[in-house]
């Protein structure tokens, strides 16, 4: 498959954080990766091989001890503080492995809820029932995070994540708590986001079976890249 545009790369990125007694531990060795538009990247490794520390970083929730992060060839890694925090609030959707929804709010209030947070300025209810509607959940979208399985609750926070039109969505493990069969839903909703909302999706996983559904595919182990296709 032949791209034609990246919207993110990273070069020889290192992470190294300190330890109690003197000295540090380095988690990222120089990692350089290309995140093409509109696919699915995985980041696929066991725990502990560094994934989410670099998600962190291309995401502009950390920053790398060495290298650079480009976001549409702007290096997000000399941005301010105030200046990540507004890519993230625009371009950038997260989802955590925690899906972590509001247990007050009804998945249309969670979802309505990021959209005030994300200062949108569009019609909130269209894009809200939209967001839902996109993940399957048209006819669940006034009910309780309890009376929802966790797949209903991921994919709530999936119509989160996307409902402020980013353009670049990160997920962290978002199918580690699901059963095989749902995971592949997941992964046949972020298949038809890429094409339906032109966004781009870079996630991590440990599990090899999804290696199928993604354009691309980086293994990291111990820190480092050490395969890709």
């Amino acid at each position: 498959m032949a791209y034609k545009e990246l919207i993110m790369r990273a070069n020889n990125i290192t992470r190294s954080f300190p330890l109690a007694g003197g000295g540090k531990i380095q988690v990222l060795k120089g990692i350089s990766v290309e995140i093409p538009k509109k696919s699915i990247t995985l980041l696929r490794g066991r725990s502990g091989s560094g994934k989410t520390t670099l998600i962190n970083i291309l995401s502009a929730l950390d920053y790398p001890t060495e290298g650079n992060v480009f976001f549409k060839d702007q290096d997000i890694t000399k941005m301010s503080e105030g200046a990540r925090e507004a890519l993230r609030r625009k371009d950038i959707g997260i989802i955590f492995q925690s899906v972590s929804l509001i247990p007050i709010m009804t998945a249309y209030e969670n979802v309505e809820f990021s959209l005030r947070l994300a200062g949108y300025e569009g019609d909130r209810k269209e894009r809200v029932e939209k967001a839902l509607r996109l993940v399957g959940l048209g006819a669940r979208m006034h009910h309780m995070p309890q009376e929802l399985s966790g797949g209903e609750q991921q994919r709530v926070a999936i119509a989160r994540a996307v409902a402020h039109r980013p353009k670049l969505i990160f997920a962290d493990e978002p199918t580690a708590e699901l059963d095989s069969g749902t995971a592949r839903h997941v992964m046949k909703i972020f298949k038809d986001l890429v094409e339906e909302e032109d966004i781009t999706i870079v996630m991590t996983t440990h599990d090899i079976s999804l290696m199928d559904a993604a354009d691309r595919t980086y293994v990291m182990e111990d820190g480092e890249v050490v395969g890709n296709g």
